[in-house]
């Protein structure tokens, strides 16, 4: 169970509680098993991440692979089918799986579109804070430095949506209503002395901008709490898979030392912000 945790990026406690049932369902699904459309609740699997890598590869842009089939998957599949002359209904069928495996990419190791435009993003975006829409958010009991982090942004021109709410994906669901540039979510671990960032990984496929982000706030936040850092590791968990834009999930500890020292956290958090917008994209 452990092992298997590990290598769909969620946290590892050998337990098989919601987050990892809904994992062990996903891996067994594969590309022809089912047919594939947008519904509500949308479908997820590891058929729909094969899905969306291979019309990645052949340029059609379906977002980031997260093996969730949403409006951006859709509309891509409906591309590909107006592009091989099949009936545009944005559905994965047999005669649409049959031209899917006929088309192949033109390089062996193509690279994904959809790293392309998170690259292009990133290099076009404004280098400052100012006027840029960053959330916020936890998922209980750091409150308080939500609202320092807050404050401080928004002294420095930024429009900060705070979300304070226990679960992940309704935290996703707000973020990307909110159409937010990033977001960062910062959690207690009691047991932990050291400072972990998280973003998103999953399905061969890293975001680019959330690693940047994730390795800046590592590290800053780990000075302003004097304990060791614990590095930036790419993780699959709800608000980092379901989130449209950069974002990151601070973990921070021990609680004794947080409550000392917020006020330092709560500026090096905003300073590793400021240094990410700031760094050109390579």
């Amino acid at each position: 169970m452990e092992a298997f945790q590990h290598r769909r990026g969620l946290r590892v406690d050998g337990i098989c509680g919601c987050q990892t049932w809904s994992a062990l369902v996903e891996a067994g699904f594969r590309l022809g098993d089912r047919f594939l459309y947008l519904r509500r609740a949308m479908l997820r699997g590891d058929d729909v991440a094969d899905l969306q890598r291979r019309l990645s590869a052949l340029g059609f842009d379906m977002g980031r692979v997260d093996g969730i089939f949403g409006n951006l998957t859709s509309s891509a599949l409906a591309d590909f089918q107006r592009n091989v002359g099949v009936g545009a209904d944005g559905i994965l069928g047999a005669s649409t799986l049959r031209e899917l495996k006929r088309v192949t990419p033109r390089h062996a190791e193509p690279e994904l579109v959809s790293a392309v435009r998170d690259r292009e993003r990133l290099r076009r975006a404004p280098r400052t804070l100012l006027g840029r829409r960053i959330a916020v958010g936890e998922e209980g009991g750091l409150d308080a430095l939500v609202g320092a982090v807050r404050r401080r942004l928004t002294e420095g021109g930024a429009q900060v949506v705070p979300l304070l709410h226990p679960d992940g994906s309704a935290q996703a669901a707000a973020a990307n209503a909110a159409a937010v540039e990033a977001y960062l979510g910062l959690r207690l671990d009691p047991h932990n002395e050291r400072c972990v960032a998280a973003y998103y990984a999953g399905y061969s496929y890293e975001s680019q901008g959330g690693r940047r982000l994730a390795e800046l706030v590592q590290r800053f936040s780990a000075a302003a709490l004097g304990v060791r850092p614990g590095g930036a590791i790419g993780m699959s968990l709800p608000v980092l898979r379901e989130t449209r834009m950069p974002a990151v999930i601070c973990e921070v500890g021990p609680p004794a030392t947080v409550v000392v020292r917020a006020r330092l956290l709560a500026v090096a958090l905003v300073d590793a912000l400021g240094a990410w917008v700031t760094t050109p994209v390579d």
